[in-house]
């Protein structure tokens, strides 16, 4: 008779439950929205070092002490570099275009300030001596335009610090995250299980690879543009050496482009300064054909079938690479490829079942050399050991 009684009171209370979680879904699905950027950049940072963190693991057998030890000697350089790179960019930037337009004036944005206020500090940074006829208006100005820059400049130190802390969360705590999912799947033996491990390993793939493909072609772009320098006449130079190889590397990633808008601009550099100065066009076309070679058939004959994304098709995630930025911003070139990855794993794994009516199972049913293979996934998803006794799954190696 109880039964009776509890059971309804029982359904309501776990619809209500399910209510509450669907609230939480929601504000959490908010606040992804929100911090897009952040949390798809520390997810890159993840995927992108998970394998140089599983080894310092193995080695110094502390979970805390390999993340950090990965963090700092990996994650925190990229950034600085990065950074560096964006640095100087922005100084030739405001070397090529003199004072700077209405819209920029070096490293300040001023189109977001009232025309009249715009066009004040712009007068000023042409002329400092206005500041000395007009001193309360001006340093008013300056006051105001200081207050923005350390703003900008603080938020973005506190957006890198928080996108460095959820790669060192995530490596620090992948094994038991791991562990918490599959128990929340049901098990290894489950659809969702599968298809969570598959989506995973992919995403390491190609970060991982991506990573490893960046800084070789940076190397072997910045060598490159080295010797160009080392045997080019005197009156020619390729400037930047380093920027302009960090940002060849990046523009590799991309199928078909690879290096060419950055190689090609630096050639015709190269063709301007021999018509001012009388320099030699051979050397020129000999560097053209050196860089055609070098960074362009290089990367996309040995290097990248070999480095970037080896389980999958590298036309594929171009469109990811490219249509990612125009759709989001800067940060769609890291979402749309993991936006692309789920879709892939959901239809290879997950729709062949669904659309012939038939009981889901955890194996790939479609497009079986495309990505990852759930089931050889198993033997250590996410760093963790075969060992799958339960008195393992309760220990940590923190």
């Amino acid at each position: 008779m109880s039964e009776r009684i509890l059971g309804p009171l029982s359904d309501r209370r776990r619809l209500g439950w399910w209510l509450f979680i669907g609230l939480l879904t929601i504000v959490a699905a908010f606040l992804a929205y929100s911090f897009v950027g952040m949390i798809v950049l520390g997810v890159f940072g993840y995927y992108a070092t998970r394998p140089v963190n599983r080894r310092l693991r193995r080695t110094v057998e502390s979970d805390s002490i390999a993340a950090g030890i990965t963090v700092l000697v990996v994650v925190v350089p990229i950034l600085l570099l990065i950074g560096y790179v964006g640095f100087n960019l922005f100084q030739q930037l405001q070397q090529a275009i003199g004072t700077g337009g209405p819209a920029t004036f070096g490293l300040v944005d001023l189109s977001a300030l009232p025309a009249a206020q715009r066009e004040t500090v712009t007068t000023l940074l042409r002329d400092p001596t206005q500041f000395i006829s007009q001193p309360q208006q001006t340093l008013q100005t300056v006051v105001q335009l200081g207050g923005q820059v350390l703003g900008a400049v603080g938020g973005g130190i506190v957006f890198l610090g928080l996108v460095v802390a959820l790669s060192f969360f995530l490596l620090q705590n992948d094994v038991a995250l791991s562990r918490g999912f599959r128990e929340l799947f049901g098990g290894r033996d489950t659809t969702a299980y599968a298809y969570a491990i598959a989506v995973d390993e992919d995403l390491e793939s190609v970060f991982f690879g991506n990573l490893l493909f960046v800084v070789a072609m940076s190397v072997i772009a910045v060598g490159t543009y080295e010797v160009t320098n080392l045997l080019a006449p005197e009156a020619l130079h390729v400037p930047m050496v380093l920027v302009l190889g960090v940002l060849t590397g990046i523009a590799s990633l991309i199928p078909i482009v690879v290096g060419k808008v950055i190689y090609l601009p630096i050639v015709a550099y190269l063709g301007s300064q021999a018509v001012r100065s009388g320099g030699s066009f051979l050397f020129v076309g000999g560097a053209l054909v050196a860089y055609f070679l070098i960074l362009d058939i290089l990367p996309q004959t040995f290097l990248q079938p070999y480095i970037t994304g080896r389980q999958l098709d590298m036309l594929v995630l171009m469109f990811g690479y490219i249509l990612g930025p125009i759709l989001f911003g800067w940060y769609g070139f890291f979402l749309l490829p993991i936006v692309f990855i789920v879709m892939l794993e959901a239809i290879r794994i997950i729709l062949p079942e669904l659309v012939h009516g038939e009981e889901l199972t955890p194996d790939v049913s479609l497009g079986e050399g495309v990505g990852t293979d759930p089931q050889s996934a198993h033997e250590a998803p996410t760093g963790e050991t075969t060992d799958t006794s339960p008195e393992n799954d309760d220990t940590t190696t923190d």
